[in-house]
């Protein structure tokens, strides 16, 4: 499905140089801010996300040394004292001999040096784990993807949030400009004698109403861009130009059952969690296969001796079998408890299936209203318009008074705040939609 942007395209981040009075704005767009976000260095998710790969991708070359050789060098030397009736060596000589054999000799010394060797031959548990490894291995990269795409959205949503806040900024500099306007027409009216005081009062009333909204809409836009920075990983001292602006594009049309079908195929958390059961139905079977025969061929090489002149090779090599007999049921606790958790990744995974069909029939719908709302208030705003400034002729003409221009002031004022939020609950259903689907950061290039 192609989802167009419903934002214009902006230039990327770029720093103005100094002009005096400190650094200038930094202009962002949105495309900008998610590409920082979602960068090595960005938000603190996408980073933990990426260590917990590397985290994967160790454990799973650990289990993988398990089927490799080890082999080992040592250099022993030692002097030694030994008590050979304590090791029951007992020797007796005859007596016209002339000799006999201590029971305590040396000191004397020994030097060894050797390598030793270990391979596995034949360990089927011990590849089925290394099975599982790497297939947590591609269950972490998924995870990855998965956070880049949660982050995404969330700045996505931050974004939309402080363009919403800079144009209510707007909305309200407007209404005040306008109330201004109306005041001025008031004292105008009052001077020509067909206005009343009542009027000025009622017109300064409504303009000091405007400006506290000016005041509140101004603080609200400080707020949204301290949480943009922050969740796009930027300093939070950082001045902001964001240079999209709230829009509206149609929706190509989609079906439930397109939606879905390209969420049980994109979506990054569903085929980490596919990985995850895989993982653990080949820990289940290595586990299982704890019970088979092992092979392993063993061997070493070295010299023996007092010292460097008189040292003599000796080796050693061979094949173990271990068979598993009784371990006092250890294997079979970890048998059922890997089939157990085997189990429960398959209700996760089913679970997450049919949360993935929740999130888009939620978004579909969600956009469907959104989409009408723009188009509801787009009526109302044309209509309001058309009645201040009929409002304000019938003033200047002198058949209505200046209460019937304030009440059309006020709806027009509501008209603009519907107008704006409806196009910010269109673009946030847009995100909504393309995250239910897993194309977040397709949608924001």
């Amino acid at each position: 499905m192609k989802i167009a942007w419903v934002l214009l395209a902006a230039p990327l981040c770029v720093w103005g140089a100094d002009d005096g009075a400190g650094r200038a704005p930094l202009e962002l767009s949105l495309r900008r801010a998610v590409e920082i976000a979602v960068s090595r260095e960005g938000n603190s998710n996408v980073q933990l996300a990426g260590e917990a790969l590397k985290q994967a991708q160790e454990r799973s070359l650990e289990t993988r040394a398990s089927l490799l050789p080890d082999v080992e060098s040592s250099v022993t030397y030692e002097n030694r004292t030994e008590n050979l009736a304590a090791m029951g060596v007992q020797i007796k000589i005859p007596a016209f001999l002339g000799f006999s054999i201590p029971e305590f000799v040396g000191p004397f010394n020994t030097l060894d040096a050797r390598v030793t060797g270990t391979q596995s031959v034949f360990d089927f548990s011990a590849i089925q784990r290394w099975r599982a490894s790497r297939v947590g291995v591609m269950a972490a990269r998924q995870d990855v993807e998965n956070t880049g795409e949660q982050v995404a959205a969330q700045v996505a949503r931050a974004y939309l949030a402080a363009v919403k806040a800079d144009t209510d900024v707007e909305t309200a500099q407007a209404n005040v400009e306008l109330s201004q306007a109306l005041l001025k027409q008031s004292e105008n009216e009052k001077e020509a004698g067909t206005g009343t005081g009542i009027e000025i009062t009622r017109a300064k009333v409504q303009l000091a109403n405007d400006r506290q909204r000016l005041v509140e809409a101004q603080n609200a836009r400080r707020s949204a861009h301290l949480r943009l920075l922050r969740a796009a990983n930027l300093r939070l001292d950082t001045e902001l130009k964001l240079t999209d602006r709230m829009g509206y594009v149609p929706v190509d049309a989609v079906t439930l059952e397109q939606a879905r079908a390209a969420a049980l195929a994109e979506r990054p958390d569903y085929k980490a969690q596919r990985e995850r059961e895989a993982n653990a139905r080949l820990s289940a079977t290595a586990t299982k296969m704890e019970r088979l025969p092992t092979v392993a061929a063993f061997g070493d090489y070295g010299t023996v001796g007092t010292g460097l002149g008189n040292s003599l090779p000796t080796r050693t090599y061979g094949i173990a079998v271990r068979v598993p007999l009784f371990d006092g049921g250890r294997r079979d606790a970890r048998r059922v408890e890997a089939g157990s958790q085997y189990r429960a990744e398959q209700v996760r995974t089913n679970d997450l299936k049919e949360q993935i069909e929740l999130d888009v029939r939620l978004a579909l719908d969600a956009l469907e209203s959104a989409d009408d709302e723009v188009k509801v208030a787009k009526d109302g705003l044309e209509l309001a318009q058309n009645e201040l400034a009929q409002a304000r002729r019938r003033y200047d003409a002198g058949v209505a008074t200046g209460v019937e221009v304030t009440d059309a002031q006020t709806r027009l004022e509501r008209a603009r705040d519907n107008q704006t939020g409806a196009l910010y609950n269109f673009n946030v259903a847009r995100i909504d939609l393309a995250q239910a689907m897993g194309r977040v950061r397709s949608v924001v290039q």
